[in-house]
Formats: C-alpha cells, structure tokens, sequence
C-alpha cells in the first residue's frame, strides 16, 4: 500500500477511538474520497436489484410504489425476504472495496482509485458476498431478528479480507462476529444504527419524488400512471446506490475503530511511524 511519488495526504479517518456520530461522518468522509469506484459498481448492482424485485413484484401483481400485498402476504413475504437478502450481499461485496480504501485513508497513503478493487479480493469477496446473501435469505425468512443478527455480526467480513488481509474466509467470519461483539456490542450497535440511519433516507429520497411529480404534474393521485414501476423502480435504485455505498464505507470504519479500541492499532501504528518502518504491515494480522 504504498505512497504514489512519496506524498502523504492528510488523513481522512482519525487515528483514535470515536462516538457514533464520528462514524457515521467518517464512512461519509471515505464515501467522498472514493465516490467513483463505489459508486458507480453501486449503481450496477442497485439497477440490478431492481430489476430483479420488478420481476417478481409484476409476477406477484404487486403495485407500485408501496408494493402493498393485498391477499397474498406470503409472496410479498418471499419478495420483501430477497431485497432484503440482495441488500446484505451487495452492502458485503461494496464493503472489499471499502475496506481495501481504509489503509491509505487511515495513513494518508496517495493510492489510487480503480486499482484498489484488486486489493479488495474481488473474488473472494464475491464468494463471502454470495454466502451472505443466501445466509440473509434463510436467517429473515425465518424471522426478522435473524437478518438482525447476521448484518450485526457478519457486517465487517470482507473489510477484514481486504484490510486485515485474512487468507481464510472462515477466519475472517470469526474475526467480524469477534470485533463485532467486543465492548458491549459496540460494532454491532452502531452498525445497526447506521442501518436504520440510511433507511430513513433512503425512504425519503425514494418516496419524496411522488409528491414533486404530483405538484408539477398537477395530480392528486400517481397511483394509476403507466411510468410509476419504472420510475419507482429508478428512484430506489439511486437512493440505495448512495445508501449501499456508505454502508460499506461505515463498515469499513468500524473495523478500524474496532481494532483501535480492542488491538490498539493506533498505538501499534504511531509506534511504528516513530521508527520509520513499514506503516502498512501493521495493518495486516497475523494469516
């Protein structure tokens, strides 16, 4: 993880432990520093999820915006299950690239863009991501506290593959439901937060377009328009590119603040400035 021409850049994510909010405003700092390369697979994959959800939405006989299920709750059940599911592998695979940006956000490293993704372990973040999403699936299938606990304890797997430079995916599950549990759940808590944070969000950048379309439009009612499933669909998928993204990079986060607060990583790293080694070695644990 080296200096481009030996130039440190002041540091995007503080090197000491922090609130809440500093998190939340840290993953935003990391979201704006990398926003094209998280961004952009982030639109890719959000269309793809809508795109997906309009299938079975339309074969459900669903409609839009509210998707409400009428008579047929355990299809809506099913449909809601999957976005939910999609979300958590998407937010995961985002994450190895968030988590791979950390290092030089951490040590004021100038590493550049694009190249980062083959830091992240993209195909074993895929493969994590991919194990994820079907883990989702079955754990809120079966009831909403098992998406609870996999996102709260599950959330820093592929920042670990990319950061901690974790060779074994087994180990990097154990070390996220680790880092995760330390000091009262703190990860997991914030985690949450931040979850709910964006959803709100999310909900206001997704709905809050019916009401400017109803007011230019000069309709009382979009219910019955030809463009509503589409346009729904496009104003979700740009609300949950923005939300994915920062979830990844608050993910990201946390993991830093984590190994400050319970591996002294902080110390461990100003130590090894005083001395003028390798900085970036100590962010790699022991494989």
């Amino acid at each position: 993880m080296p200096d481009d021409g030996g130039t440190r850049l002041p540091p995007v994510l503080p090197l000491r432990a922090t609130t809440a909010g500093e998190s939340l405003d840290s993953a935003v700092a990391l979201l704006r520093q990398r926003a094209l390369p998280l961004l952009v697979p982030a639109a890719v994959l959000a269309a793809a999820e809508q795109w997906l959800l309009a299938l079975l939405r339309t074969r459900a006989e669903l409609a839009p915006p509210f998707w409400f299920p009428g008579d047929d709750w355990g299809r809506w059940w099913e449909i809601t299950v999957t976005g939910l599911a999609l979300e958590v592998g998407i937010i995961a695979l985002l994450g190895a690239y968030a988590g791979a940006a950390a290092g030089p956000a951490l040590l004021g490293h100038r590493t550049g863009g694009w190249r980062l993704w083959w830091r992240a372990r993209p195909i074993g973040a895929l493969l994590i991501a991919l194990a994820l999403t079907v883990l989702a699936w079955f754990a809120t299938y079966l009831g909403g506290v098992g998406l609870v606990l996999v996102g709260a304890f599950f959330g820093l797997v592929t920042p670990v593959l990319a950061m901690d430079r974790v060779g074994n995916p087994f180990r990097a599950l154990g070390r996220s439901a680790s880092l995760s549990a330390s000091g009262g759940l703190r990860v997991a808590r914030i985690r949450i937060l931040g979850y709910l944070t964006w959803l709100v969000i999310r909900f206001a950048l997704g709905t809050g377009w019916l009401a400017v379309a109803a007011l230019v439009l000069g309709l009382s009612d979009v219910s019955g328009a030809d463009w509503l499933p589409w346009a729904t669909a496009i104003a979700w998928g740009l609300a949950n590119t923005v939300a994915y993204a920062a979830l990844a990079c608050l993910d990201a986060v946390l993991l830093v603040e984590a190994r400050i607060r319970v591996e002294g990583l902080d110390i461990a790293l100003r130590h090894r400035r005083a001395r003028g080694g390798d900085e970036a070695a100590i962010l790699v644990v022991a494989r």
